[in-house]
């Protein structure tokens, strides 16, 4: 059973939400490296619409929970991808919390930049890896 392309292109919108929220973690590496910039260019809308809106973000979450993931007459390959979407933004807003509070107070700048800097080529890495398996033909 092959995927329709537009269930493949849809899916590719959703990873754009923890894409959106990594982009301040690897501040220090887009400013090193001015060509990273490009990178925000997909994420724009999600962007926007997270700081426009008053509590963008939840109000996200809560679209793509009830709306597409608890949602039975949409695709599951939609549903799936949406969910993993959640999960990996979840994780990512942990890792920024717990950086805040645990790693940021010690004033160890370098230790701080390395750390944001990991998880946000680790994003990356993820982000990149799901874009190209679900671009692709075959089924898992």
């Amino acid at each position: 059973m092959t995927i329709p392309i537009w269930q493949r292109l849809l899916s590719l919108v959703f990873y754009m939400l923890p894409w959106s929220d990594a982009f301040p973690l690897g501040s220090d590496l887009i400013i090193q490296f001015p060509i990273l910039e490009t990178l925000v260019i997909p994420s724009l809308p999600i962007i926007l619409i997270q700081r426009g809106l008053p509590f963008g973000s939840i109000l996200l979450f809560i679209l793509i929970f009830f709306g597409i993931i608890r949602n039975d007459k949409i695709a599951y390959f939609l549903r799936f991808n949406a969910l993993q979407s959640i999960l990996i933004n979840i994780i990512l807003i942990i890792l920024s919390y717990l950086i805040k509070i645990i790693i940021q107070p010690l004033g160890i700048l370098f230790l701080y930049t390395t750390i944001c800097n990991t998880i946000w080529i680790f994003v990356l890495t993820i982000i990149l890896f799901l874009l190209n398996k679900n671009s692709s033909r075959r089924r898992g």
